[in-house]
């Protein structure tokens, strides 16, 4: 069981962005981040995902934990609508984000993943990790910090 901790975040929306993630196989963790210099917090959020997802190199079961409902409802519950409507939302409007969606998509075709929400900011020690990753990764992009 391989369980991941992911989180995004953006100073000013759109703005400086991370995003950050801790994997954690067993007894060995892993802490990866990155930023984008002008972005959305909802960009992070899913990039984390999709970062995190990419360094995963057996077929063990996966359990994602983010406190983002946008991403764990996106990926677990809207996406099939979206691609039945031509990435369309329920609205009709174009879905934000696609690029990320799409790559997400494909990326767990393949793998057996339990998507849970887990409130931001509450204790929650691999998401506070993550969030402090995320936070990393806007320090790397932000040219006045």
């Amino acid at each position: 069981m391989i369980n991941i901790y992911t989180d995004g975040a953006c100073k000013g929306n759109p703005g400086p962005g991370g995003w950050g993630a801790l994997v954690v196989d067993g007894e060995n963790k892993s802490e990866i981040f990155g930023g984008e210099p002008s972005t959305t917090n909802n960009r992070m959020e899913i990039l984390a995902v999709i970062m995190a997802l990419k360094t995963i190199i057996t077929d063990s079961e996966i359990t994602v934990f983010t406190d983002s409902k946008y991403v764990q409802k996106g990926i677990s519950e809207w996406i099939a609508n979206w691609k039945i409507n031509g990435w369309r939302t329920s609205n009709k409007k174009a879905v934000k984000n696609k690029d990320l969606w799409v790559e997400l998509d494909s990326l767990t075709s393949q793998l057996k993943i339990n998507w849970m929400w887990v409130k931001g900011h509450s204790g929650h020690v691999g998401n506070d990790r993550a969030d402090y990753l995320a936070n990393k990764g806007i320090d790397i992009e932000d040219p006045n910090l």
